[in-house]
Parts: structure tokens; C-alpha cells; sequence
């Protein structure tokens, strides 16, 4: 399995001269993009303002239904957009929190920028309720408690980005259909290393970016909303994009356009969909289902390598609820992560969490070992012990 996964290494550049560690962060970046960028100032070079009609309006949807295949969404589905936050922002201005139905539920353990997001829209009468955690894992009783028939809406991580635990989504859609909420997904640590079934989950909305695990780049987010729900929603966040006719520029009221389109608004990030598409097809044709075997018995080996180095652990154990990261708390975590970038091993850290090492399809087991003895050393040049 491994052997085979590596053949495509020689399609990611930085991989000749750095131990690549960091795809939770900023996945590789493959050598394809170096002509899907030539394409688009080609493009415009060549074919000026013709590049719309024959290629630059369509890309949105094409895209978006790329990134839809990989997470079993019905084509029309996945709008693209700038980034995450900007996708949970549609989706909360499809809604009104002046009613009785205008609770928020997330957890302590959300990304930052959405529990930003969501508490601003307190302004608008929104009622949040922040669940608390260990820093590690969610607890699935308090989640559930905690969604009631006041809740409107519970934008939930699929995979923490501080410790890689896999939250029961099934269990919080389940609950919150029970009392008539809806579930906003976000699936950024998840889709591309650990499969996502957006039907078989029901979810409501899911969104995510590509510049992580699916080595897009930056610029690419994405927002599935469930089919038979899109139509009933009217997004204020809109712009021309999302009108039936846009090239009419009619004056007036919004006349929401079908599909994807529908929740879009401004005029989309052209380049930046040029550079998603090779990460893109390269992840659908090696199979999140390898790339997610592969993930459970790398994280495992770096799981291993540190707890017998006393170091401790900030990640789920158990493979089933853990993601492609591992967050290692080493002693100076901090200064070690800043030493080891020095050597070209790219890892990243996070307060409360550690050193994030995460390994992708394109990493050698031996790269594992590599990154280990290196924290070793530092820790050795600093007269610190290897252990805690």
C-alpha cells in the first residue's frame, strides 16, 4: 500500500527537498499547477474577455462539482467561495434569529474563525451555547443535551484541527433533525483524508477548503447544502452570481438562480480555481479510502514514537476517531517546531496542542522516524531530557 501511494510523489516538487508534514495545514503543492496557471494567463492573455463565455463562467460549477464527487454530493450541490467563514456567513444569512428558534450550538474545540463568526451573530439575536471539552475530545452526551427545540443551527467540526478527533456526526445530524435543527459540517480536516459521505451522513451543509488535504492552494472554499433544502433558502449574503439572470442586470429584487449558483454572490476567484483542479484530480484518482488506511497506520507509528519518548499525546488513540494529524506536546514544543522548519521538516504548532505532525499518501514511514530523531536532538542541544 505504501509503495504504491509513493509513486506519486514525483508529482509534488517540495517533496525532493523537505520532510512534508504539515498537509493539515497547507498540502503540497503539485508540479500541475505550474501549467493550470499558464492555462489561465493564457487565457487571458489570448482570449481576453471571450474567456468568460468560454471557459471562466462555468469553472464554479465544474469545480464545485469536483470537489462534490469526493464527498458523494449530487452534481449541482457544492458552491465555491473564498473561504470557510464566508461559507458558514451565507449559510447564517438564510436565516432569521428574532424567533423563538435562534439557538447556535458548537463546541470549544470549532476553528476559531467560525466561533468568531457565529458569536457576532449575537447582534442579530442569535442565542450560542459554546459546549466545553477536555481539549481533546467532544463529548458526545453533552453535544447532544445541549441541541434542543430552540436550536436553529450547530456548525460542528467533522475533525478537530487541534487533535484530530473524529466527531460523531451522525449522532449530532440524528439529534438535531430529531428536534427540527440543522447541522452546518465543516469537513475541512476530514475531506481528503478521512471519507465523507454527505448523503449517508444527511447533513445539511457541509463546507471546506482545498488548500489542506487536497492540496488545492489557498482561495478555494466549498458549501454543500442538501438539495431539497436549497430551494427553500433565500441567502442576504448574495451578489449577481446568484441571480437567474445575471447578464440581464435587472434592478430590483433577487431572483435566486438554481444549483450551486444559488448561493453564490460575487464574481468568483478565477485563478485560484485553476489551481485546485490538479490537487483534485489527483486525490480522486488515488481514493480517500487508501489515503485513509494509509493515514491510520502512519498516525499510529507517530503515536508510538513519541509516547516511548514520554512525550505526550494531544490525539485520539483510538484510529476510528482520529484524523491524519497528531498533536505531540514535547517539552519547548513551541521552539521545536521553529527548529525543525529550520530543517526542512515543516510541521506547524498550536497552543494547547503541540507540534502537529501530519503525514499524507505522499509520506515515507522512514520521514516519520527522520522528524522524531530531529526533536530529539533539539531537545538534546537544549540539555532537555527526551522525556517528560
Amino acid at each position: 500500500m505504501a509503495n504504491e501511494l509513493l509513486r506519486y510523489r514525483p508529482q509534488f516538487p517540495i517533496l525532493d527537498e523537505t520532510t512534508y508534514l504539515i498537509s493539515n495545514s497547507l498540502g503540497a503543492m503539485p508540479r500541475a499547477v505550474y501549467d493550470a496557471m499558464r492555462d489561465y494567463a493564457d487565457s487571458w492573455a489570448q482570449r481576453g474577455v471571450r474567456a468568460w463565455e468560454e471557459k471562466w463562467w462555468m469553472l464554479a460549477a465544474e469545480v464545485g462539482d469536483q470537489i462534490g464527487d469526493l464527498m458523494n454530493a449530487p452534481a449541482g450541490t457544492v458552491s465555491v467561495h473564498q473561504n470557510v467563514t464566508m461559507c458558514q456567513a451565507i449559510v447564517a444569512s438564510c436565516f432569521d434569529y428574532s424567533g423563538k428558534r435562534n439557538k447556535i450550538v458548537f463546541s470549544d474545540l470549532n476553528f476559531p474563525s467560525i466561533m468568531y463568526f457565529w458569536n457576532a451573530q449575537r447582534s442579530r439575536g442569535a442565542q450560542v451555547e459554546m459546549v466545553p471539552t477536555d481539549g481533546i475530545h467532544v463529548p458526545l452526551d453533552r453535544m447532544l443535551a445541549a441541541i434542543d427545540e430552540r436550536t436553529l443551527l450547530v456548525p460542528i467540526s467533522h475533525v478537530i484541527f487541534r487533535s484530530a478527533y473524529i466527531n460523531d456526526a451522525k449522532a449530532i445530524i440524528e439529534r438535531a433533525h430529531q428536534v427540527g435543527a440543522l447541522v452546518v459540517l465543516d469537513t475541512f480536516q476530514s475531506l481528503g483524508t478521512v471519507p465523507v459521505d454527505v448523503q449517508a451522513l444527511n447533513t445539511d451543509f457541509a463546507c471546506g477548503g482545498v488548500l489542506k488535504w487536497l492540496c488545492g492552494g489557498p482561495g478555494v472554499a466549498y458549501l454543500y447544502v442538501r438539495p431539497d433544502l436549497a430551494s427553500r433558502l433565500e441567502p442576504t449574503l448574495t451578489g449577481w452570481i446568484a441571480h437567474e439572470q445575471p447578464f440581464a442586470f435587472q434592478i430590483g429584487e433577487q431572483r435566486y438562480a438554481a444549483g450551486q449558483y444559488r448561493f453564490m454572490n460575487g464574481t468568483p476567484n478565477i485563478p485560484a480555481l485553476y489551481a485546485a483542479q490538479p490537487g483534485l484530480k489527483i486525490i480522486r484518482e488515488v481514493g480517500v479510502d487508501k489515503i485513509r488506511e494509509k493515514s491510520k497506520r502512519q498516525t499510529a507509528k507517530l503515536i508510538e514514537l513519541a509516547e516511548k519518548r514520554g512525550w505526550r499525546v494531544n490525539t485520539p488513540r483510538d484510529p476510528e476517531r482520529r484524523g491524519g494529524t497528531v498533536s505531540i506536546d514535547m517539552p519547548f514544543a513551541q521552539e521545536v517546531c521553529t527548529e525543525l522548519i529550520q530543517r526542512n521538516i515543516l510541521v506547524d504548532y498550536r497552543p494547547n496542542a503541540g507540534v502537529r505532525m501530519s503525514p499524507h499518501f505522499y509520506t515515507k514511514d522512514e520521514e516519520l522516524e527522520v522528524a522524531i530523531r530531529a526533536v530529539e536532538e533539539i531537545l538534546s542541544a537544549r540539555g532537555a531530557v527526551a522525556t517528560r
